[in-house]
């Protein structure tokens, strides 16, 4: 089965901006093949305005998502993996969703290119220390 971040990325780009909502994505920095302006990158993760005010050329399929941007008055050409995006949410209201446990993320599952990233971070905080899992998400039916 074909992953479903592409479609959901997509659906979910055109909603926000039907409500004239500023599009956000948080990505993972450290994953292969990305470029993003490093400068800005903390913790391994970058957050991106890809409101179309605020990009030039943007173009999105089912590998990736790519866009023309400036960072501190430079240009910069923005290529950004389907398995590096980890949510797309509004900036005004926070409203959108994360990535992670939907149909066909098993295809995106990969260890990050680089060892001073989040994974190696995570590791070293829990030398010696027992932590709880993390309960994957679900959806919750609200009525």
């Amino acid at each position: 089965m074909k992953p479903s971040r592409p479609y959901i990325m997509k659906a979910l780009y055109d909603w926000l901006l039907d409500n004239d909502l500023t599009p956000h994505l948080l990505v993972d920095a450290m994953q292969e093949n990305v470029t993003v302006p490093t400068q800005f990158v903390e913790e391994g993760q970058i957050v991106m305005n890809i409101n179309p005010s605020a990009v030039r050329d943007f173009y999105m399929d089912d590998q990736a998502l790519s866009f023309n941007a400036r960072f501190s008055g430079q240009p910069m050409d923005v290529y950004i993996p389907m398995q590096a995006i980890l949510a797309i949410y509004a900036r005004e209201n926070g409203q959108g969703m994360g990535f992670g446990g939907e149909p066909g993320a098993e295809a995106y599952l990969q260890t990050p290119v680089s060892e001073a990233g989040p994974a190696k971070k995570i590791a070293e905080d829990s030398e010696g220390e027992e932590k709880p899992k993390a309960k994957r998400p679900s959806l919750k039916v609200v009525k």
